[in-house]
């Protein structure tokens, strides 16, 4: 059957590159990218992402001989421009790597942390949780930001340019402006109310007191500023210099506007916490699945153990051949089992004993994947199995409801001339953050500490994804890169929407690989996401589908979620050429880009 899918992915590859001629970055400045284009073919390189300023950053550093390394960072800092309500150097991510010399993968945990004060009860008052509306839009929200770090490992390590040469074109990006659009309006229309909360949010996003006209063009100096301080002084002066000063006294008395009657609870980090930050570099998540090997992030992501095992679960049933209906159904099914197991196992891993190996081996898959029948549906909350002494049809755990994480972030995709590709996602949390802009500075903090569990998610199960002191919070990020047998990369991507990032990259790769789907079809094709819920997610595109009333026959439930995720991913083609491909739709499109077109 492996041959059978080489075949398709190769016919399917080479029809795509007739269709994607022409989709390369413009020549001119980063800033002055124009219309989006969801797949491009060619060589040089390549780069997708959410936004065509960004990608045209990448591309411009990959076209001066950067390699996938520097074109990721000078990307994900033009992110930080022109997607500033999910991602910025106010955040963190997971940075995937594939190094063509060596045929290995590697990753860098650039998870922002919790303040070396933080405890079980962080997000407690009087023994109760304190209402989540009230925890996003405050300083006790805020992690140690670990993006800034996570570009200075990631070049140290394997780029070829200094921080200062790749954050040229977002620097310029902030200086010169970008061109609003209907995406960036609508995310500042749903925040407008809590950006009032804070002058220095509102006065930076809401411009003259009003939203953003789309067409306009939208300046940053301060953020302008910040980068090129950052480039000057080095990401030492986030953590030890004046603008990590800045973020502390910004995060323990947020600035807020009195007469908003807003209470912005403070935050307790320090300076102390910042300089205290490391980012670490470890091995990959890894699944084999019909002779590929899948590489993603370990915990303290959950997205390579939860995609993984799922895949694992998948393994046995011919995906390939099934019709539309028991493909969903097994898919969401894999789906229900494998969150079942990431909510009870996976935590930060210098705090939890997190069975990694175990939850990734087939014996374990085996023993989950007999619960799955073709003609009824598993009841959520599944209970969670022992990953470390599988056995029979293992549900022996006690079931434990999924607890809740936002559905921001963003995610870029880059491959270069040599083959080294990178997959990265990189976050705020929430859209919008924690709605607090770094006063002078330019830049959302983020809100991720609300990804940990407020309280246990059951007071019989043991919850893993409590706060801790320096602790990182749970996350679903994915960033994925699938190699062949002799280790060579076939497809890399990832993807934004929190816990339905898992889903998102699991959908796509099987549509892909399984199903035969060019990439760009696989990304755009209408999405489920089940997560050991009582109901499964659809968007409208299966929602209103007969299939929907088919799988409601064998017993599932849905409810419509009108976008899930927004993916991006590059392939790699015969005779060194790459395939970028993007949204179609979802988040206004996203931006595919080659640095030499295909002819």
């Amino acid at each position: 059957m492996r041959r059978l899918v080489a075949r398709k992915l190769s016919v399917l590859a080479v029809s795509a590159a007739v269709v994607s001629v022409g989709a390369a970055a413009p020549p001119a400045a980063a800033g002055k990218a124009t219309g989006k284009v969801p797949v491009a073919v060619g060589y040089g390189g390549a780069v997708a992402s959410v936004d065509a300023d960004a990608s045209a950053a990448g591309i411009e550093v990959l076209r001066k001989g950067g390699n996938a390394v520097d074109a990721a960072v000078a990307t994900a800092a033009a992110l930080g421009v022109t997607e500033p309500y999910s991602a910025g150097i106010g955040g963190g991510g997971y940075f995937v790597y594939y190094d063509a010399d060596s045929r290995t993968v590697r990753t860098i945990d650039g998870r922002e942390t919790a303040p070396l004060s933080a405890d079980p009860g962080l997000f407690l008052e009087n023994g109760a949780p304190i209402p989540f509306a009230e925890a996003v839009s405050s300083g006790l929200s805020v992690g140690t930001p670990g993006t800034p770090a996570t570009w200075q490992r990631a070049l140290d390590r394997w780029g070829s340019r200094s921080l200062k040469s790749v954050l040229k074109p977002a620097e310029r990006l902030a200086r010169e402006g970008f061109t609003v659009d209907e995406t960036f309006r609508a995310q500042t229309a749903a925040n407008e109310t809590r950006f009032r909360y804070f002058p220095d949010t509102a006065d930076l996003f809401l411009p003259g007191g009003r939203l953003p006209a789309v067409g306009s063009t939208f300046k940053n100096p301060d953020l302008a500023r910040t980068y090129a301080e950052i480039a000057r002084k080095g990401v030492d002066t986030l953590y030890r210099g004046r603008l990590a000063h800045d973020i502390v006294d910004t995060v323990n008395r947020p600035p807020v506007d009195p007469a908003s009657g807003w209470n912005a609870r403070p935050g307790d980090l320090t300076t102390r916490d910042l300089a205290a930050y490391r980012t670490k570099l470890q091995a990959p998540s890894k699944a084999s699945y019909r002779g590929y090997g899948v590489y993603s992030m370990a915990p303290s992501s959950s997205g390579g153990t939860t995609v993984g095992e799922a895949l694992n679960i998948l393994e046995h049933s011919d995906l390939s051949r099934a019709s539309e209906v028991r493909y969903l159904h097994r898919y969401i099914e894999a789906s229900r089992i494998a969150f079942a197991d990431r909510g009870r196992w996976v935590g930060d891993p210098a705090f939890e004993d997190v069975p990694t190996k175990e939850l990734l081996s087939q014996r374990y898959a085996d023993s989950r994947e007999c619960l799955i029948k073709d003609d009824a549906v598993l009841t959520s909350p599944v209970a969670p199995g022992d990953p470390r002494d599988p056995a029979g049809c293992d549900a022996r755990g006690t079931a434990a409801p999924t607890t809740y994480e936002g559905d921001s972030t963003t995610h870029l995709t880059v491959a270069d001339k040599w083959g080294n590709v990178v997959s990265y996602t990189l976050t705020i949390e929430q859209t919008g953050g924690s709605g607090i802009t770094v006063p002078g500075r330019g830049f959302l903090l983020n809100n991720e500490l609300t990804d940990f569990s407020f309280a246990p998610a059951s007071p019989d199960v043991h919850d893993p994804n409590l706060p801790g002191p320096g602790k990182r919070p749970r996350s679903s990020m994915s960033p994925t890169i699938v190699l062949d047998r002799h280790d060579k990369p076939v497809v890399a991507l990832g993807s934004p929407g929190g816990a339905t990032i898992i889903t998102t990259v699991l959908q796509t790769l099987t549509g892909h690989l399984d199903r035969g789907l060019p990439l760009v079809d696989a990304i755009a094709a209408p999405r489920a996401s089940q997560r050991n819920q009582t109901t499964t997610e659809l968007e409208p595109g299966l929602y209103d589908s007969p299939l929907r009333t088919k799988l409601e026959a064998i017993g599932h439930g849905f409810r419509l979620n009108p976008e899930i995720g927004a993916a991006t991913g590059v392939q790699r083609l015969p005779g060194g050429k790459w395939l970028a491909a993007a949204e179609k739709e979802r988040r206004g499109g996203g931006s595919a880009m080659v640095v030499r077109p295909a002819r």
